[in-house]
C-alpha cells in the first residue's frame, strides 16, 4: 500500500483579492499562509514520511519547504502536480469572469470546460491521477507528501471517491488542509482524510476481510 498525503498550499493575498493566480510567478504565501504551512508541517510530523513532491509554483514550494525542514527531505518538483493552466483567465478577477458565459460551464459542467488558451479540467484530473499512480508504484509501502492546489486536489478526490467530474466543485479543499489517500496493491482505494486541518496520526493499514469457511 501507499499513503499519499495531499497538502494544499497556504493562503496568499490573491485568494483574498479573488483573482486567479494560476502559474503566474511571484505569488507568495502571505504572513498567515506561512503560519498555516508551518502548522501543517507540524501536524504531519508524526507520520513516517519518506518523500516529498510539490508543484513547481512558488506558493506550493514555500509550503513544501516547511515539510522539507520537518522531515529533512528534498523537495522534488513535479509539473504534473501544478495548478490548472487557466490560460487567458490567469490573473483576472473572479467577479469579472463570473459574468462570462463560460463561467456556468466551470460551475455546472466542468467536465466539458477548457479554459481559453489553457487546459481542460478533465486533462488536469488525468495528469494528476497519472502522476499519483506512478508515485504509488515508486513508493510502495511508504507514506509520501504531495503539495498541490485546490482544484487539482479536488479533482483527484472526486476521481478516487467515484464522484463524477461535474460534481467536483462540491468538495472543499482549504488552504494548508490535508487530504489523505490509501492506494492498495490490488487496486483498493480509501480516502482516509478530506480537507483536514486537525492533528494527523499514523494510519493503520486496511484490514483484510476473513473468508468464511
Amino acid at each position: 500500500m501507499t499513503i499519499i498525503v495531499l497538502l494544499r498550499h497556504g493562503e496568499n493575498d490573491w485568494v483574498k483579492k479573488q483573482r486567479l493566480a494560476g502559474w503566474l510567478p511571484g505569488v507568495h504565501l502571505n504572513e498567515h499562509g506561512h503560519k498555516q504551512a508551518q502548522a501543517a508541517a507540524q501536524r504531519l510530523s508524526a507520520l513516517p514520511v519518506k518523500a516529498l513532491y510539490s508543484s513547481p509554483v512558488t506558493r506550493c514550494l514555500e509550503t513544501a519547504e516547511y515539510v522539507a525542514q520537518t522531515f529533512d527531505l528534498e523537495i522534488n518538483h513535479l509539473e504534473a502536480l501544478g495548478e490548472v493552466r487557466y490560460g487567458a483567465w490567469e490573473g483576472k478577477k473572479i467577479k469579472n469572469l463570473a459574468q462570462k458565459s463560460l463561467w456556468k460551464t466551470v460551475q455546472f459542467f466542468p467536465g466539458r470546460m477548457r479554459f481559453p488558451e489553457g487546459e481542460a479540467l478533465r486533462e488536469v484530473q488525468f495528469r494528476m491521477i497519472q502522476v499519483l499512480e506512478r508515485l504509488s508504484e515508486q513508493h510502495s509501502e511508504e507514506t509520501i507528501v504531495a503539495v498541490s492546489h485546490a482544484d487539482a486536489i479536488k479533482l483527484v478526490l472526486a476521481f478516487y471517491l467515484g464522484v463524477h467530474i461535474d460534481l467536483f466543485q462540491r468538495i472543499s479543499v482549504s488552504p494548508a488542509s490535508v487530504s489523505v489517500l490509501y492506494l492498495g496493491h490490488n487496486g483498493a482505494v480509501r480516502v482516509l482524510r478530506l480537507n483536514d486541518d486537525g492533528p494527523i496520526r499514523p494510519f493503520a493499514p486496511a484490514k483484510k476481510k476473513q473468508k468464511k469457511e
